[in-house]
């Protein structure tokens, strides 16, 4: 278990490239700002290039994505395979008849080194029936851990299935985060946040993807859950903002004091 990524990312301050969801992109740019990263969102297919040769880990966002943004979605992900830049896609609502075939069509001209999305989107990339609802994961009775496992192994990448526990699979190593907060469901954002900390993580972890992932899945959730602990009342905005605090000053030993991690 490598908490040290944690003081390697606030050490190292990686530069993160976003496409983003215009809805979430403030709380990912905090998000990865208060951990130690530095986020750029660039939106200009001129300046892809350039960009990406600062960065160190890239995020694609399907959230609100435009169909005349699709060709800088696609040279992003594909200047990102050509730097060797850990590439994470987060395929929102892929469920979704349209953003499944446009998903899929990244997919085979692109490798992402992790998917993270939560249930329903996970389980519509392994092609098991899902009742999604859009951008929330719905209802299924699959294996959560079986389905992350057999989209890893589809795609050749970490997968993270987020949700109240999260399931971690490379298809060959699998794990779980049992920590968080409900809050994190009530907050648009959580999982984008998420996904772009992963590339974070990814950025300083010396190709050691799968740890990358575990690592941003748990300091993530255990910081949550202790900024939920310290809450009077459910107070989803509140929750938010004492969040970005926490990112900005939790330390390793505050998170190994926390978990309970299940291998």
């Amino acid at each position: 278990m490598q908490l040290e990524l944690l003081d390697r990312i606030r050490s190292e301050n990686p530069v993160i490239f976003n496409i983003s969801n215009y809805i979430t992109v403030q709380d990912v740019a905090n998000g990865l700002n208060s951990i130690g990263a530095s986020p750029i969102m660039p939106s200009a297919i001129e300046e892809a290039s350039e960009m990406l040769q600062i960065s160190s880990g890239a995020a694609i966002n399907m959230g609100s994505f435009r169909s005349d943004e699709l060709p800088y979605i696609e040279k992003v992900g594909q200047l990102a395979n050509d730097l060797n830049i850990p590439l994470v896609l987060d395929p929102v609502a892929v469920a979704m008849p349209y953003r499944q075939k446009v998903v899929t069509n990244l997919l085979d001209h692109i490798h992402f080194d992790f998917i993270r999305g939560n249930a329903g989107e996970i389980a519509a990339l392994a092609g098991i029936k899902w009742q999604a609802k859009g951008i929330d994961a719905g209802d299924g009775s699959a294996d959560l851990a079986e389905v992350a496992k057999k989209v890893a192994k589809r795609y050749n990448c970490t997968v993270v299935l987020s949700g109240p526990t999260d399931y971690i699979s490379d298809g060959t190593h699998d794990t779980t985060v049992t920590h968080g907060t409900p809050l994190f469901q009530i907050h648009v954002g959580s999982g984008d946040m998420l996904s772009s900390l992963i590339a974070a993580f990814a950025a300083v972890s010396k190709d050691n993807y799968f740890e990358a992932a575990r690592m941003a899945c748990l300091i993530f959730a255990t910081t949550g859950e202790i900024v939920a602990n310290e809450l009077v009342d459910e107070k989803p905005g509140s929750f938010i903002v004492a969040l970005l605090d926490k990112l900005h000053l939790v330390t390793t030993k505050e998170i190994a004091d926390q978990i309970t991690m299940e291998d």
